[in-house]
């Protein structure tokens, strides 16, 4: 007989820019009995799901559904559904996930033009517009807020110089919905993907999106019916020539399966859409501006204790993205022993980041469920604690108190707006 190890989950504070910790009241959710894909019970949450998302991403778009996988899955749904052989996509990169777009645009074929940046700045719009101007695009793919760097570029010029010379704005929101304002029908967004692992405090494995009439005219274009459901008329009409590469990630077959026809495409992940139904609706019940007040505040506190302790932020605050902090890392401290004591002693897990940034930065995530006050505090004075083991000269005990001091001005200033 096989003995195995009984399975242990250590608790953990996550402090990461992704994953984060799930709310409790989504691990309830998704602890609920299995639903099949076509029960009616099941059809009216992926309806009323439809309905939070794009409460939540701010868009009258009929078309905001999840799709089943990471956020890269969403971001390949998307760039392969409206790309095809020879498009010319301008590719805005200034950290590591503009390097995702890049690769993904170009194994769907595309003509890629890629902007590049130093890591740790951002794009001036005017010069995001002037070489749209220059390659004359059909796509501007362009990440929101980027966690390898921390920073996040402004998108509203750019949305309006998309819609004015008639380019589809592609937008990777996965680290900023839910923890900091994204309003893709003001931005003039015509698609848009976030993901359920970092500010809506769900686990990894969906792809919430949303994407207007400009996107779908291209998947109607581009449209075909899997040949096991497609009748004899349905087949001869399909557009085989210019079919959407994927199929798993073909959003022409997916708006099917999330519309009145149900048309059949894969068994939904029945958990997983509790789990966002119910992360969609906390976050509602939060308040939009609440909630994005709260990752204000936390950050600011963080932010504090940060530099009250002595150490160096990386990169430009003008541009810094609320939902992630970049700490420089000493000279001659080991980072990654830092973070092994930080979760081997204190239970708590920061990151490093990549390419040219690995070894030289952590990166702290307020996001979601995981961004409260206990846990900026606990982080400070841990990390206080292991980095005057490792000999670094820290200003002690200031951190901590630099963070409570930004609470206590936040309670004065909500006490004196209640009275």
């Amino acid at each position: 007989m096989h003995h195995s190890t009984p399975f242990h989950v250590p608790v953990r504070t996550i402090m990461t820019p992704g994953p984060v910790e799930v709310d409790p009241r989504v691990r309830q959710a998704m602890s609920n009995s299995i639903l099949g894909q076509f029960d009616p019970s099941f059809t009216t949450l992926m309806n009323e799901t439809m309905k939070l998302l794009r409460l939540v991403l701010q868009t009258t778009n009929h078309w905001a559904f999840p799709i089943d996988g990471t956020s890269r899955a969403g971001i390949e749904a998307m760039l392969c559904s409206v790309i095809e052989e020879g498009d010319i996509v301008l590719v805005p990169s200034f950290g590591r996930f503009g390097g995702l777009l890049t690769e993904i645009a170009e194994r769907c074929g595309a003509d890629v033009q890629v902007m590049t940046c130093e890591w740790g700045d951002v794009f001036d719009p005017d010069d995001v517009i002037n070489e749209m101007k220059r390659v004359k695009p059909k796509v501007v793919a362009i990440v929101h807020g980027d966690t390898s760097t921390g920073r996040i570029q402004p998108l509203k010029e750019i949305g309006y110089a998309c819609r004015e010379m008639d380019v589809l704005l592609l937008v990777d929101a996965v680290a900023t919905v839910g923890g900091t304002e994204v309003n893709t029908d003001e931005w003039m967004i015509d698609g848009l993907i976030t993901g359920t692992q970092k500010c809506l405090s769900v686990p990894a494995g969906m792809a919430p999106l949303t994407y207007n009439e400009r996107i779908e005219d291209i998947l109607l274009q581009r449209k075909s019916i899997e040949k096991g459901l497609a009748t004899k008329e349905q087949l001869l009409s399909s557009n085989f020539e210019r079919r959407i590469r994927s199929n798993y990630f073909d959003l022409s077959q997916l708006q099917d399966y999330w519309s009145p026809a149900r048309l059949n495409h894969h068994t939904e992940a029945t958990s997983m859409l509790y789990g966002l139904y119910e992360g969609l609706r906390l976050i509602l019940e939060e308040g939009l501006e609440a909630r994005f007040e709260r990752h204000r505040v936390n950050e600011r506190a963080l932010v504090a204790g940060i530099e009250a302790m002595g150490l160096e932020l990386f990169g430009h605050s003008e541009n810094k993205l609320p939902t992630v902090t970049c700490v420089a890392i000493p000279d001659g401290v080991n980072g990654d022993s830092v973070r092994k004591m930080l979760l081997d002693d204190f239970g708590i897990e920061i990151a490093s980041s990549f390419g040219p940034l690995h070894g030289k930065i952590w990166r702290i995530g307020t996001m979601g469920y995981s961004c409260q006050q206990r846990n900026i505090l606990l982080t400070l004075g841990a990390l206080e604690a292991v980095l005057t083991r490792h000999d670094v000269k820290v200003n002690v005990g200031e951190g901590v108190q630099a963070a409570l001091n930004v609470y206590q001005q936040k309670e004065r200033i909500s006490k004196a707006n209640d009275g």
